[in-house]
């Protein structure tokens, strides 16, 4: 039996969609849906953003793409990371676009010419000569989520670069781009993290009209009381100090709720109630004012429980906890809902 529930809500994903739109002002947004989805399910969120608008898929590989084409007939996919010679006859063949960061440029498909303006990993210094094949100009921004100055610089370079290829769609901004540099729209925005309602900037996803599409519950396994100087968990990180309930939550970090959670809270028969102990590989304490019933109802990611908090918790961003979020249907369920109508 699934110990934990994961709910992906496609109509958040939807509103997410609408909200990066309206921040684009008449660029195109394209969904970001590498890692599956940022762990959300690539398929689903694909389909939910195409049907709120936006016009194309990015992925990193070929394979991430060959599992969308599979699905999605005649939907532009864009594959991000490098490409072997066979994986470029399978984008070939599946009617794929790659992105060029060096080297010849492969014929017989479309192909997006990326420069690096500051980033410093993927990426040629200058344009070479294009080819007819080539129907986009990219760069990656390194910093839009924390340094808007060096962002700036990087649009500037960007925009000279490209100015005599201005016919080609140009394209830059990924998520925090879209919500903080109107310079950085060009053409079009590739755009994640925002997509699944996740604050590209750590904070509180609202405060930029997104709405978190991932929420994540579970219950309580065990309830018990320590006497003063008892413990719980490994190392005996937690050691009571006065007679203290603690409940056992069947989750842990094989599940992906990281080792370095201690300390952060979650939400327990509607109460927020801090994690203590050492997180073992399939289970968790959390302190409790009171006795409780085992199978108490526990909100680990959810309404007052956003993943942005275990994230600083954590030491580490949004991005990692959600791409490691176990979906292993013997250890959870998982249930996309999807209802819509908001706007």
């Amino acid at each position: 039996m699934p110990r934990s529930e994961i709910t992906i809500d496609l109509g958040a994903v939807r509103q997410n969609a609408r909200t990066l739109l309206r921040a684009l002002d008449g660029a195109e947004l394209w969904a970001v849906v590498k890692a599956n989805g940022y762990g959300h399910g690539a398929v689903d969120v694909a389909r939910a953003a195409l049907g709120a608008g936006a016009t194309a898929l990015c992925v990193a590989t070929v394979g991430e793409a060959l599992v969308l084409r599979r699905e999605l007939a005649g939907i532009r996919i864009v594959v991000m990371g490098p490409a072997s010679s066979r994986e470029t006859a399978q984008a070939r063949d599946a009617a794929l676009e790659l992105v060029v960061t060096g080297g010849e440029l492969p014929e017989g498909l479309p192909l997006h010419v990326k420069l690096d303006t500051g980033m410093g990993r993927w990426g040629l210094s200058e344009l070479p000569q294009l080819s007819p094949q080539v129907v986009g100009l990219m760069t990656h921004f390194a910093s839009a989520d924390c340094d808007a100055a060096f962002t700036e610089l990087q649009v500037e370079r960007f925009a000279a670069a490209t100015a005599p290829y201005s016919h080609l769609t140009r394209h830059a901004a990924n998520s925090a781009g879209a919500l903080r540099h109107p310079s950085a729209r060009f053409d079009a925005a590739r755009c994640g993290i925002a997509l699944y309602g996740l604050s590209p900037f750590g904070e509180d996803a609202a405060a930029d009209g997104l709405e978190p599409a991932l929420s994540w519950r579970s219950e309580l396994a065990a309830v018990k009381l320590l006497e003063p100087g008892e413990s719980t968990g490994y190392g005996r990180r937690f050691v009571a100090e006065r007679p203290t309930w603690i409940g056992i939550v069947p989750v842990g970090y094989a599940d992906g709720f990281r080792r370095g959670l201690t300390g952060t809270e979650v939400r327990v028969a509607g109460e927020l109630r801090r994690v203590v102990g050492t997180i073992s590989m399939d289970a968790f304490a959390v302190e409790l004012d009171r006795e409780l019933p085992p199978g108490a109802p526990v909100v680990l990611v959810g309404p007052d429980v956003p993943l942005e908090s275990h994230a600083r918790v954590a030491g580490t961003i949004t991005y990692e906890l959600a791409c490691g979020i176990e979906r292993a249907p013997e250890r959870a369920r998982r249930v996309v809902v999807d209802a819509d109508g908001r706007d």
